[in-house]
């Protein structure tokens, strides 16, 4: 049904143990609500958002004054990158393409029903074709999404295609929340991330989870840091070895675990953001404490041109192509139950069930 969640026209679907809330302009996942617990690990901004189609530049200062700025309006929770995972070149911006590319602030048609959610999307800039289905089975803990991209343009298109799931208070906490991946080589942005205020070693490469400490020594990214102030970015490739990725984290303090499962050939980088009280300008103005877990087509958030420039890292591929008047489709999931500890892994037979391990 569609209704008003934090003063966005949204739809919502759930069961007795969830609720998912999506976003109307921008298709944002805003929430995935353990009923059981009153936490959706997703973050919420600690500012007002307001409908993408409503932010003015000279009307609304609050939001800054780039390309992020109508992003930052209405960012919330799971967002879509495409087909940029980045931000535009000063061409594109000057043509109106936002950070992320069109998914994250365009209008969606929207159909909820028994079975869950259907949201469609024209991105006309990308010359594509968006359609998002959520299930949600009756007494579930698990979001099923597929996700299918058509190409309506006469040419084979490379893109960026990327899940940016941000989490936030009152799951995230510093020095406290868990975290598992199965990440197989890695390595930290290659330019400042953090205005100076971070603790990586820019551009260092490194095997999960043992980022290496500007300082000398390695800081364990399965745990949130407990720094008072910090930002940064690292890519990380999920294991070739394994059919399937995901992502776990846990908050001790609410005792609640939420994760995400995708095919590792879809999805083969998982990127790992973080901003703690860092950025000082608008909107962020020092008060936001999040994590990223950006799982996507491509390993760094960076222009088109640098991502075609790159090509790959580690030998993958660093983008993915959408043939001519052709669609993909890909399915992955999402949870959220309530635990006393995190597990080290975690399956999903492409349905409802899930194994942990």
């Amino acid at each position: 049904m569609e209704t008003t969640y934090r003063n966005r026209r949204a739809v919502q679907i759930e069961n007795a143990a969830l609720r998912v809330t999506v976003l109307v302009e921008g298709g944002h996942i805003a929430e995935i609500l353990d009923k059981q617990s009153g936490v959706t690990p997703l973050w919420t901004p600690p500012w007002p958002s307001i409908e993408p189609s409503a932010y003015d530049p000279a009307k609304h200062p609050e939001y800054g004054a780039d390309a992020e700025s109508k992003l930052l309006a209405g960012i919330m929770g799971h967002s879509l990158c495409m087909d940029i995972f980045g931000g535009p070149s000063p061409e594109e911006a000057a043509a109106g393409l936002t950070v992320h590319g069109e998914a994250s602030v365009v209008p969606y048609h929207i159909e909820a029903g028994d079975a869950g959610l259907l949201a469609r999307a024209d991105l006309p800039n990308a010359q594509l074709r968006l359609e998002r289905r959520l299930g949600v089975a009756p007494g579930s803990r698990l979001v099923h999404f597929t996700e299918t991209v058509e190409n309506v343009s006469a040419t084979d298109r490379p893109i960026g295609w990327t899940q940016h799931v941000t989490l936030g208070p009152p799951f995230l906490e510093r020095g406290s929340t868990q975290f598992r991946a199965p990440g197989a080589r890695s390595k930290v942005f290659e330019s400042d991330f953090s205005g100076g205020k971070g603790y990586m070693r820019i551009g260092a490469e490194f095997a999960w989870p043992y980022v290496p400490h500007k300082n000398g020594g390695t800081v364990d990214l399965r745990v949130y840091t407990d720094a008072p102030v910090s930002a940064g970015f690292t890519t990380h490739l999920m294991d070739p070895h394994r059919a399937q990725a995901f992502f776990l984290a846990f908050s001790p303090k609410t005792e609640v675990l939420f994760g995400y499962v995708w095919k590792q050939t879809d999805f083969p980088w998982l990127g790992i953001w973080e901003e703690n009280y860092c950025r000082q300008h608008a909107p962020w103005h020092g008060k936001t404490l999040t994590r990223g877990m950006e799982f996507g087509a491509s390993p760094m958030p960076e222009t088109r041109r640098q991502m075609i420039e790159r090509n790959g890292l580690f030998g993958v591929p660093g983008y993915r192509w959408i043939p001519a008047k052709s669609r993909v489709r890909v399915d992955y999931c999402a949870f959220v139950s309530k635990a006393q500890l995190i597990p080290e892994t975690v399956s999903w037979d492409g349905a409802e069930e899930l194994q942990f391990g």
